[in-house]
C-alpha cells in the first residue's frame, strides 16, 4: 500500500474514555497494522517535541497536529514537515455561511504563512456538511484544502466519487468509514447514523468505488480509518478496516 495509512482515533477515545498513555496507544495500533494516527497532541511544544520522539522511536508517524491552540497548532506542524492542519474556528450550523468562509480564509492564510495547508473537514451537523456546501466553499475559500470524510458526506447525500474526480487535487487527507443507518425514519439523521468499520454498513456507500477513484487519480496521501462508534473492542474493527484498504489500495 503506497499511502500511508493510519487511524483517526475519535472513536478508540470514546470506548476507553480517552488517550492515557501514547505509547500504549502507538503499540496499539502498530498491532493493528497501522503506520501512524492523525493527530499528535500535546498541551506546548516542549511535550510536542516528546511525543513526537516517541512516535519515531517506535516507528510510527502522525499526519498533523493538534495543539492548545490554532496558532500553536500550525507552529508545531511546520516544524515538524506537516502538510495539513484541520480549519480551526467556530462551524456550527447557525454560523452564517459568509461569515464562515471570511474567518476560513484567514486562517488559510495564516496557516500558509508557515507553509502548510488548512483543510476543511465536512461532517455532519457543521456548516459544510453538503455537496453543495462543500462545493460552495471550497469556491469561496480557494486556498483551502479538503478532508474528505467520505461516509458523512454520503450521509448528506453527496457522491463520493463525483467529488474526488473534482476536487482530488485539493484533498489533505481522507477518512474511511462505512456507514449503519437504524430503520426509524421519523428521527434526525444525525440520531439514526452510526460510523462504523468497513463492510458493516447498510447505507450503500461505496467505499471499493471511492478507493478506486482515489487511485485513479493518484492520491497518495494519508488514508485514515475512523470508526466514531464502536460495539467492541476498537482495535477488532481496526484491523478489519485495515486489511481491507490494503487490499482495496494494493
Amino acid at each position: 500500500m503506497k499511502n500511508p495509512l493510519g487511524v483517526a482515533d475519535y472513536g478508540m477515545n470514546v470506548w476507553y474514555g480517552g488517550c492515557f498513555n501514547l505509547e500504549q496507544r502507538l503499540e496499539l495500533l502498530k498491532s493493528c497494522g497501522v503506520a501512524g494516527i492523525e493527530w499528535l497532541r500535546a498541551g506546548d511544544m516542549a511535550e510536542a517535541v516528546q511525543n513526537a520522539s516517541t512516535f519515531h522511536r517506535m516507528g510510527m508517524d502522525f499526519a498533523s497536529c493538534k495543539m492548545s491552540s490554532p496558532e500553536l497548532t500550525m507552529k508545531c506542524a511546520s516544524a515538524f514537515g506537516k502538510q495539513y492542519i484541520w480549519i480551526e474556528i467556530p462551524c456550527l450550523r447557525d454560523v452564517p455561511f459568509d461569515v464562515y468562509c471570511r474567518r476560513a480564509n484567514a486562517f488559510v492564510q495564516a496557516a500558509d504563512f508557515y507553509g502548510i495547508r488548512a483543510a476543511l473537514h465536512n461532517h455532519l451537523g457543521t456548516r459544510v456538511q453538503s455537496q453543495q456546501e462543500l462545493e460552495n466553499f471550497l469556491e469561496a475559500v480557494p486556498g483551502a484544502a479538503f478532508l474528505l470524510d467520505i461516509a458523512h458526506l454520503h450521509a448528506a447525500n453527496g457522491d463520493c466519487v463525483e467529488v474526488v474526480n473534482k476536487y482530488h487535487d485539493r484533498l489533505a487527507a481522507v477518512h474511511f468509514k462505512d456507514l449503519f443507518l437504524n430503520d426509524d425514519a421519523g428521527m434526525e439523521l444525525c440520531a439514526r447514523v452510526r460510523f462504523c468499520e468497513l463492510g458493516a454498513g447498510n447505507a450503500g456507500l461505496n467505499y471499493e468505488a471511492i478507493a478506486r477513484t482515489l487511485m485513479d487519480c493518484h492520491y497518495d496521501q494519508w488514508i485514515l480509518i475512523e470508526h466514531d462508534t464502536h460495539l467492541r473492542p476498537p482495535e477488532i474493527d481496526i484491523k478489519t478496516s485495515a486489511e481491507i484498504l490494503k487490499g482495496l489500495f494494493a
